[in-house]
């Protein structure tokens, strides 16, 4: 393999790592560019936009760590204090991270843009590729990385959760129980049938006459009763004198 090849998948595998850092923090507009032949001290120039400081610094970052992944030098980032149009100086290749606005107005494009050079954005990564496994294998690989009092505790809270939180076939069984119970009718308790002497204990209604009889022994007979005890007996004297005033009463009468 020549040296010529070697340097040609080196500044390809170089400008798939830049790629790869500036879209893992959503870099607009990625744009790359071929400059070999219009400059000897780089090869490729790459543009992206970014919608704030934050996120330009964030994609000079991500281009640096990338590139430094991939196996090349560190890069030296100039701009960075700025945020508006950041540098990002990776040897045989070099970015320009700007916001929308800079980079419309300083249209590098025209100065660098006579060569593009396709790339396939969002390409799934390798490494992601092969570590990519079933949820189920993940799951059963986190549990047996657990030690075994952890296994325990998380069985001991299953558990409990269970046994706060019926089932749906437990629900079922007890409404199911409930309807049966409402269905069913209530049991009648015998009602015994009453006595006769138990009849003829009870009071009987007063007859009209008995009624009559009573009140006028309450209303007449006994006042009549209290006014003679209450009268004082008259002595032989008086009662000679009484028929005196009697008699003289009858005579002027009859005068």
């Amino acid at each position: 393999m020549t040296t010529q090849t070697l340097a040609k998948k080196d500044i390809q595998k170089l400008q798939r790592a830049i790629v790869d850092g500036l879209e893992d923090v959503k870099a607009q507009d990625i744009e790359v560019f071929d400059t070999e032949h219009l400059s000897a001290l780089f090869e490729r120039v790459i543009m992206a936009s970014g919608t704030s400081n934050r996120q330009t610094k964030a994609l000079a970052g991500s281009v640096r760590d990338a590139v430094r992944d991939a196996g090349f030098p560190k890069p030296r980032i100039e701009g960075e204090a700025n945020g508006e149009w950041i540098i990002v100086d990776c040897g045989q290749a070099v970015v320009h991270v700007m916001q929308p606005n800079i980079r419309q107005y300083y249209n590098l494009e025209e100065l660098w843009g006579d060569k593009p050079v396709r790339l396939k954005f969002g390409a799934v990564k390798p490494a992601v590729a092969a570590v990519a496994k079933p949820v189920k294998d993940a799951k059963d690989s986190k549990e047996a990385l657990k030690p075994e009092g952890s296994l325990r505790r998380s069985n001991a809270a299953k558990k409990g959760v269970a046994e706060a939180f019926p089932s749906k076939a437990q629900v079922k069984k007890t409404l199911a129980a409930q309807s049966a119970a409402a269905k069913t009718p209530a049991k009648r308790t015998a009602v015994k049938p009453v006595s006769s002497k138990a009849t003829s204990a009870e009071p009987k209604a007063a007859p009209k006459a008995v009624v009559k009889a009573a009140v006028k022994k309450i209303v007449i007979q006994e006042p009549v009763k209290l006014a003679a005890k209450k009268a004082p007996a008259k002595t032989p004297a008086k009662k000679a004198v009484a028929k005196k005033a009697a008699a003289k009463k009858t005579a002027v009468r009859k005068a």
